[in-house]
């Protein structure tokens, strides 16, 4: 769902500028990118290892500290895990919301008016129709399932596999798109599902495992070179 049809609304780079201002950091761009790169894949790590749901507050109020560390960190600064306790909560004051990018409904329009089913797949713990329907996709999006529904999270194929069995498609017949390498590409490749990485912000620019694009406009040109491989 994240970075593949949905990001923040004031961006990332803003809502972190804001927190920081009160603690005299101040960030760049290019860093907060590179930052957050680290720091999702960390949490794909953490989740494989023990998903945050299921995790005490305690828990998630340390794991939030660090991953709020390793995101300054790709602006080359360096604080305790306290401070970036701190600069968290801060965050958590700062209103924002996630909204759709611009090329997920033209994208979606078309990919259905060619009779295909379109899907979502994520590690969220709430259940995937809230999700669509407070993003205002529903309408676009044929089936949705979350990591609290299926009783596992990417890149476990298990989630992949439920996606499947609620689409009543085969693996042959599927194509994910997803902007993390480690939880999406590997997962759905490892569920035997062709994969299609979305890079929005340049993170992965040779990366070569599977098709990459940067705007989900590309995806139904992507679909006719599978459907002319098979």
């Amino acid at each position: 769902m994240y970075g593949t049809l949905a990001g923040f609304e004031p961006s990332r780079f803003d809502v972190q500028t804001t927190a920081c201002a009160d603690f005299g950091i101040k960030l760049t761009p290019e860093g907060i990118l590179k930052g957050y790169a680290s720091a999702d894949e960390f949490m794909v790590k953490e989740a494989a290892i023990k998903p945050l749901g299921h995790r005490t507050t305690t828990e998630r109020e340390s794991f939030f500290a660090e991953y709020e560390r390793i995101v300054l960190r790709g602006s080359g600064i360096e604080i305790s895990l306290e401070t970036a306790r701190q600069v968290w909560d801060r965050i958590l004051q700062i209103p924002y919301k996630l909204t759709p990018f611009e090329d997920v409904e033209p994208t979606l329009t078309h990919i259905r008016s060619r009779g295909l089913i379109t899907g979502m797949i994520s590690n969220i713990d709430q259940g995937g129709e809230n999700v669509i329907e407070e993003l205002g996709i529903s309408h676009l999006i044929d089936l949705a399932i979350t990591s609290i529904e299926a009783g596992a999270a990417k890149p476990d194929p298990a989630i992949f596999l439920t996606a499947l069995s609620k689409a009543g498609v085969t693996r042959e017949e599927a194509v994910h798109v997803g902007d993390q390498p480690s939880s999406d590409i590997k997962g759905a490749i490892k569920a035997g599902i062709k994969a299609i990485l979305i890079d929005r912000d340049g993170n992965h620019p040779e990366y070569s495992a599977c098709p990459r694009i940067e705007t989900l406009s590309e995806v139904p040109d992507i679909l006719k070179i599978f459907k002319n491989n098979l």
